[in-house]
């Protein structure tokens, strides 16, 4: 693909977001969304191996369904209180455009998608999906946050912590393990909504740079299995050691930068009286944090048979990208401006 026809994707992809999160018309949100599908098609088709073309497919598909589902709401909004304004929904009309964000943004029991379309994509794309591709259903879920069913936002943010963890606990392949991530990440996310917009800002921030982080150090050591993740020691040792930490803010564990938005949220429950929800979402994050300590075990402590791709990784010198070192930073060392970031 050439730079041009590259730079006129981002450019198309960065606008269409922008537009969507700049709306208050659900016509122009539309738009936005539709743009933004179309935008990101020929990224996912860039390679032209038959998953790609698969993940290509699959995401148009359920894309155009959950736009399609939020244009008939809209217009039936519409028809039932005579104006288009995203911040005025009816009830029965805020169910089915919950329903097709949830359908947007992956998650549980709308999840299924996901791990496929990541696995047929690469890295770069993969992480664009990941982090770029959630804000502007997630603007929209904001928008309408006054009126959408509380019960409903927190079983649905539960069952995708749930599932994500459970899901990951016998993947093999980096990119479907950051999927089930996202997935769980995005549930607890989603249960911000109903406590506070600063947290729901703060979560999503630091999810997009412990993402980052992420997806960064796979695609430079270019380890797409659990078995590739154990030879990168000796391609990198500084960067094998970063990526161990980075899983580890991954899951929360604390003095990470990982730690902060799961204590503040149980922090939060706590205070509206909601332990039951806020114990089942701790026992729930239990899972992921067994896989993101496996994928840790994998890249640091163990020296899997080496095939004849990764025998001679050790020769090559690592490219570094500058934006790695801040973000990686950030991801483990964020921990003491909480104070300052949450308020």
């Amino acid at each position: 693909m050439s730079p041009l026809i590259w730079s006129l994707l981002i450019m198309s992809l960065a606008t269409s977001t922008i537009i969507t999160m700049s709306s208050h018309h659900w016509l122009t949100a539309w738009i936005g969304l539709e743009l933004n599908t179309l935008s990101i098609l020929p990224m996912i088709i860039k390679s032209h191996h038959p998953r790609a073309t698969e993940a290509a497919m699959k995401y148009f598909l359920v894309q155009a369904m959950a736009a399609a589902l939020i244009l008939f709401a809209s217009t039936l909004n519409a028809w039932q209180t005579g104006n288009w304004s995203i911040m005025h929904t009816s009830p029965h009309t805020t169910t089915i455009i919950t329903i097709a964000i949830m359908l947007k943004l992956g998650l549980a029991p709308l999840h299924a998608w996901y791990p496929e379309v990541l696995q047929g994509a690469t890295m770069n794309t993969a992480l664009i999906i990941s982090t770029w591709q959630k804000l502007a259903p997630l603007t929209l879920l904001y928008l309408i946050n006054n009126n959408l069913p509380p019960n409903t936002i927190f079983l649905m943010g539960f069952t995708s912590a749930l599932i994500g963890g459970w899901l990951g606990l016998n993947q093999t392949q980096t990119r479907k393990i950051m999927a089930l991530s996202s997935i769980a990440h995005m549930g607890w996310l989603i249960i911000t909504l109903n406590l506070s917009s600063h947290l729901t800002m703060l979560t999503m921030t630091i999810y997009i740079i412990m993402t980052t982080a992420m997806f960064m150090s796979l695609n430079i050591t270019m380890t797409k299995t659990l078995t590739e993740m154990g030879t990168t020691w000796s391609q990198s040792p500084l960067l094998t050691t970063t990526m161990m930490i980075t899983l580890m803010s991954l899951g929360g564990l604390p003095p990470l930068t990982g730690f902060t938005p799961k204590w503040l949220i149980l922090s939060s429950l706590c205070d509206m009286k909601l332990l039951l929800l806020g114990i089942a979402l701790a026992m729930a994050s239990l899972p992921s944090l067994f896989f993101y300590i496996r994928l840790a075990y994998f890249t640091t402590l163990t020296a899997p048979p080496n095939t004849t791709n990764t025998q001679y990784k050790w020769r090559f010198n690592t490219p570094l990208n500058p934006g790695l070192t801040i973000t990686i930073m950030m991801t483990t060392l964020l921990l003491p401006l909480t104070h300052m970031m949450a308020t």
